[in-house]
């Protein structure tokens, strides 16, 4: 099982970036057993769970991406994706997606975000 995590890049405040994580080697009734999360670490801190996509449809966020961000899941694609809108520099980091349940954990390698102008 492999998650190749993408989007990232250089985006001006209130501007917006969609990230995608897509699983490969992992067939369908396995990709939606998985809890879904979207992480964030900046440099010098740690990393911060910013959103959960659980296996029953439900999703949470971190407080400061509330009304901003929407995690959703594109299961024809085996595709988990990170809508970031009005995007604020302090929501520079590097993203990291994650899927696991009882007995795995994967995470992707990370894909960038800088907001700036």
């Amino acid at each position: 099982v492999q998650l190749q995590a993408s989007g990232g890049g250089l985006v001006q405040p209130g501007g917006s970036l969609r990230l995608s994580c897509k699983a490969s080697r992992m067939i369908l009734s396995v990709f939606t057993s998985y809890t879904w999360n979207w992480y964030s670490q900046a440099p010098g801190k740690q990393r911060d769970l910013v959103a959960t996509f659980t296996t029953g449809g439900t999703t949470n966020y971190k407080d400061s991406v509330k009304g901003r961000f929407t995690i959703s899941r594109d299961n024809a694609r085996k595709t988990v994706y990170l809508q970031m809108n009005s995007l604020k520099p302090e929501d520079s980091a590097v993203y990291y997606c994650r899927a696991w349940n009882m007995n795995n954990d994967y995470w992707g390698q990370g894909t960038l975000v800088t907001v700036s102008s």
